[in-house]
């Protein structure tokens, strides 16, 4: 193979679980003599790692498909490979329906890319192999490369892969399969080497922090692994100076995980919690396994013991079932609790879910119309909690020159996470990038914030 040959191109879509997946990926080709072209049509290969979680998802991953394989009709690239959940999740259907892709890589096999690339051999009939299915879950090793994306002071850290929850909405058991916990050495020996290259910023993902160790325990009962111990082995052993917790549920943050983010000045008071609803009757149906009163308790706790606490979480909408009674109690539950970040649904249907088949299915016009509303409300809400912050001086990470204009420097504050919350403009005073500044806000917009470094 000569150089031009071993120029890839990657489009990663969904979360950052499957980003990390991609750097895994990037890992290994690197390893390889691959080099990476930021340029599709200056690639020999496009790697496009897909996302299947729910139906919009689906949808932008088939079209990033068709776009690469229409750059490959007009010879830009030669070899178009689709990996990832949307892959795992429709492998024989993806196959049929794709015939411009080269190569289908399983969420269990996307690590062996490089040898694949190389070598995907015959299959049955004795042409060249196009598909690559092993179990749907691949677990990261110590040994196993990776190339981190990001910025070089930030990086995500994963800590597991595969859930044992069983809401009745979400396919991930059936893409991802069943809880897998890294081991706790493993985990902190990785967050050593990334601050060790300058990454600054850890951010833990995984499908459900609070599961963290629970399969390892159930194997093992002398086994130390758990959300707690993960914590303060991270806090005092990684040298990071932020800790950014992603994905916890709320019944399991409990009161030693609070308190120990109140002691540790490097766990950031930043709780992402995805509640989904509030109504006791949806809750069951959606086989939450949670109460309205146990996710009062939490939120109560967190707030009185670290009252300068982010809480975000995300709620569905138009679950089968859902009245307007049970909306309406929604609704005054996200206005009483004035949280400071919240995303909302509409619920879509999947398949090999419980929920795809319940009956008393939300039409589409209300659906649109809740989200709508509770969106709204939130944007109010926002937007007075934003003006809240005007003359407070926070600490912010800088992330370089601001998109809109090379006049402004951007970054985030410590209540700011990644792609999914605001940023806050930089106006006044210069700083490097991944250096965390004091920050003094002067302005405030519904989402973004703006300031200057004092």
């Amino acid at each position: 193979m000569n150089e031009t040959d071993k120029k890839v191109h990657f489009v990663s879509l969904g979360c950052p679980k499957n980003l990390v997946d991609s750097e895994i990926m990037l890992g290994s080709l690197m390893g390889d003599g691959y080099s990476v072209s930021e340029n599709p049509e200056e690639a020999h290969t496009v790697i496009v790692n897909t996302c299947g979680f729910i139906e919009d998802s689906k949808k932008e991953s088939i079209q990033k498909i068709i776009e690469m394989g229409e750059l490959k009709e007009k010879g830009h690239l030669k070899k178009l490979v689709v990996a990832g959940c949307l892959t795992q999740r429709y492998k024989d259907e993806l196959v049929e329906g794709l015939p411009e892709a080269d190569l289908f890589v399983g969420s269990g096999a996307f690590q062996n890319i490089a040898d694949i690339l190389k070598n995907p051999g015959l299959d049955e009939n004795g042409q060249v192999n196009k598909k690559f299915f092993h179990l749907p879950t691949y677990l990261q090793e110590e040994s196993t490369p990776r190339m981190n994306s990001q910025p070089s002071h930030r990086a995500y850290l994963k800590i597991s892969e595969g859930c044992k929850k069983r809401c009745a909405f979400c396919a991930i058991p059936h893409i991802r399969g069943n809880l897998q916990s890294r081991s706790l050495d493993a985990v902190v020996a990785e967050a050593k080497l990334l601050v060790a290259g300058g990454v600054k910023e850890l951010i833990v993902i995984s499908h459900d922090f609070t599961d963290y160790g629970w399969d390892l325990k159930r194997k093992d009962a002398e086994r130390t692994e758990s959300p707690y111990t993960l914590l303060k082995r991270l806090s005092e052993e990684s040298g990071a100076q932020w800790i950014r917790l992603l994905y916890l549920y709320p019944d399991g943050v409990g009161p030693d995980v609070v308190q120990l983010i109140k002691e540790k000045q490097n766990l950031l008071p930043y709780f992402d919690m995805p509640l989904q609803h509030i109504n006791n009757e949806v809750l069951k149906r959606m086989n939450r396994r949670i109460t309205r009163e146990e996710i009062v308790e939490c939120l109560d706790n967190i707030r009185s013991e670290i009252p300068e606490a982010v809480i975000r979480t995300q709620f569905i909408v138009g679950f089968p079932g859902e009245t307007e009674e049970e909306f309406a109690e929604l609704m005054a539950f996200v206005q009483e609790q004035n949280f400071d970040r919240v995303g909302c649904f509409q619920y879509s249907p999947e398949e090999n879910t419980k929920a795809g088949t319940m009956p008393d299915q939300v039409d589409e016009a209300t659906k649109k119309r809740r989200h709508d509303s509770l969106m709204e409300m939130q944007q109010t809400l926002s937007r007075k909690k934003q003006q809240a912050m005007i003359g407070r001086t926070l600490d912010v990470v800088v992330e370089g020159v601001s998109e809109e204009t090379d006049l402004l420097l951007q970054g985030r504050t410590d209540m700011q996470a990644p792609d999914i919350d605001g940023i806050i403009y930089i106006n006044e005073g210069q700083a490097e990038i991944g250096q965390i500044v004091k920050v003094e806000v002067t302005d405030a917009h519904d989402y973004d914030l703006v300031g200057r470094i004092i």
